[in-house]
C-alpha cells in the first residue's frame, strides 16, 4: 500500500507526470477515470486556495481523458451525444457540452476540442465516455474510430499562468479566446495548449501528446516558473465551490438532467437537429425540473469535510436537498456548498437548515452560483 492509501495495480493508473508529482511532496490522490489525481500538497487547502487566487499552479490532470472521435461520421456521432447545437462550432474550438442518455440523464460534461472537420476530443470528467461512445457507434452503424488518445494534459492555473506561458512560447498565446487552442512549440515538438482549466483564476491547459516528456514538460514549466512563485497544486475545493464549478459524480449524475443543472443555454430543443435524449429532455423543459443547482451559505463553526452529503431541510426539516460539495471560506468568512434544491427552496435567499455529521443544525440560506 501507498502513503496515499491506495492499493496501487495496474487497473489505477500512473500519469506521466506521477513522479513529479511524488518528488514534490504529493499528500494524497483520488483516482478519476481509472488514473491517479493529486488532491493536496499545501499544508491546508486555505494555504492552496490563496497561494491558487495570488500566484500559479502546476496540476497534474492527466486524468481528465480524451476521447478521440474521427471519420466521416464523427460530427453526426458527436451531435447525437450532446443537445448543444454544434452546427458552427469551428476548428480550434472548444465548447463545453453536456453529454445525455435517452432519458436526459447526464453521462458526463466534458469540453469537447474541435480538432479538425471530423476529429474531436472530448476531454472528459470521471465517467467511462468512451464505452458510451463505442457503443453508439456500433449501434448506429456509423464510420467513425473511437478511441483514447495518448493525451495528458498539465495545467497551469492562476493569474499570472498568462506571463509564464508567454515567457515559453510567445505572447499570442495570451491571445486565444476562453476554451480556445492553437498549436505551440515545446521541447521541439508542436503541442496542443488550450486557455482552460479547472479554475476560474484563468489558466492554461497543455495537452501533451507523448508521454515520455511528461517529466521533461513538467521540469520545463517549473523552471520557467521561478519568478512567479509556482507552486504544485490540484483543484481546489474552496476555489471550486466559490466559483461554482461543479463536479461530476458530487453534484450531478446520470439521475439529473442538464436543466436541473443550469445547462438551458447549452440545450437546442428544435427540430433542426437530432441527438438521444431528445424527447426526454423537452418534456422536462415542458414540465419543468423539480430542482435546481444552487449555492448554499451556511453558518456556525468551520464545517467538518464533506465526505457524505450533508442532508438540507426547511425550517420545516423536510429534506429538500443535499449539500455534495462543502467547505468553510476564508474569502467569504462562511461556509459555503452547492446542493440541488427542490423548487419549493430554491429562490434564492430562502432559509433553509444544513445538518452536518458534527451533529450541528446550521442556519442557511440559498445563494446564487459563482458565490
Amino acid at each position: 500500500m501507498s502513503e496515499s492509501g491506495l492499493n496501487m495495480s495496474r487497473r489505477i493508473r500512473r500519469t506521466p507526470y506521477s513522479d513529479k508529482v511524488e518528488q514534490h511532496g504529493v499528500r494524497g490522490f483520488s483516482v478519476v477515470n481509472h488514473m491517479l489525481l493529486p488532491k493536496a500538497f499545501s499544508d491546508s487547502v486555505e494555504d492552496d486556495y490563496w497561494h491558487l487566487r495570488q500566484d500559479v499552479q502546476i496540476w497534474d490532470v492527466a486524468c481528465q481523458r480524451q476521447v478521440e472521435i474521427s471519420g466521416p461520421d464523427a460530427t453526426h456521432l458527436i451531435q447525437l451525444m450532446t443537445p448543444r447545437d454544434l452546427r458552427q462550432a469551428r476548428v480550434g474550438q472548444g465548447l463545453y457540452v453536456p453529454l445525455i442518455d435517452e432519458h436526459a440523464g447526464m453521462v458526463n460534461d466534458p469540453v469537447l476540442l474541435k480538432l479538425a472537420e471530423n476529429r474531436f476530443w472530448l476531454s472528459i470528467a470521471d465517467s467511462d465516455v468512451l464505452l458510451w461512445a463505442k457503443g453508439l457507434a456500433v449501434g448506429a452503424g456509423l464510420n467513425v474510430v473511437v478511441n483514447e488518445a495518448d493525451v495528458a494534459p498539465l495545467a497551469i492555473q492562476g493569474p499570472k499562468a498568462g506571463q509564464l506561458m508567454a515567457s515559453l512560447v510567445g505572447d499570442q498565446i495570451q491571445q486565444l479566446p476562453y476554451f480556445g487552442f492553437a498549436m505551440f512549440d515545446l521541447l521541439g515538438t508542436s503541442q496542443l495548449i488550450a486557455r482552460s482549466g479547472y479554475s476560474k483564476q484563468g489558466g492554461f491547459e497543455v495537452y501533451l501528446a507523448g508521454g515520455d516528456m511528461g517529466s521533461d514538460l513538467w521540469d520545463l514549466i517549473w523552471d520557467a516558473g521561478q519568478p512567479y512563485n509556482i507552486k504544485p497544486g490540484c483543484p481546489n475545493l474552496i476555489e471550486r465551490i466559490e466559483g461554482g464549478l461543479m463536479s461530476y459524480g458530487n453534484e450531478f449524475t446520470l439521475a439529473n438532467n442538464p436543466l436541473e443543472c443550469g445547462f438551458d443555454r447549452l440545450c437546442h430543443l428544435g427540430d433542426e437537429i437530432n441527438y438521444i435524449g431528445r424527447a426526454a429532455l423537452r418534456q422536462i423543459a415542458t414540465d419543468g425540473p423539480v430542482q435546481a443547482i444552487r449555492g448554499v451559505r451556511f453558518g456556525g463553526d468551520k464545517t467538518p469535510p464533506c465526505g457524505k452529503p450533508f442532508p438540507v431541510t426547511g425550517l420545516d426539516g423536510v429534506p429538500v436537498g443535499q449539500i455534495t460539495s462543502g467547505i468553510y471560506s476564508p474569502r467569504l468568512n462562511c461556509n459555503i456548498g452547492m446542493s440541488m434544491i427542490l423548487k419549493t427552496h430554491w429562490d434564492y435567499d430562502t432559509a433553509l437548515l444544513v445538518h452536518t455529521p458534527d451533529g450541528v443544525v446550521r442556519d442557511a440560506v440559498v445563494s446564487r452560483l459563482p458565490f
